[in-house]
């Protein structure tokens, strides 16, 4: 449970962080990004796992990276709908959902190493 706590924080902080570093991605406050963070969250278990089937032979032919237009769509969508949170075009898209991978996984890595390695 913790983890999953401290997962949403630290999504909530580096979408912070990342609007205030990447022109026409916006968000107006730390409340609008925890929000983000949450609604990303539930964006990602219950549409993500069909545009992934959806999408897989695509993914599959570009090795992987396809993954991040589906990210930047969810993300996309997530801005239509939640007030404060703005991107002006998909390319802002794109970047914020390398950068938000980017730094969620060097995140998880510092705070929750494997164990038993």
């Amino acid at each position: 449970m913790f983890e999953k706590l401290a997962n949403l924080i630290f999504s909530a902080l580096a979408i912070f962080a990342i609007s205030q570093y990447l022109p026409g991605f916006t968000i107006d406050t730390y409340l609008t990004a925890a929000i983000v963070a949450f609604a990303l969250g539930v964006v990602n278990v219950f549409i993500k796992p069909i545009l992934t089937i959806v999408t897989l032979p695509i993914t599959i032919l570009t090795l992987g990276l396809f993954s991040f237009v589906v990210n930047a769509a969810l993300i996309w969508g997530v801005a239509y709908f939640v007030p404060g949170f703005t991107i002006t075009g998909f390319l802002p898209a794109l970047i914020g959902a390398v950068a938000l991978w980017l730094i969620n996984t060097l995140l998880g890595i510092v705070v929750f190493p494997v164990k038993g390695r």
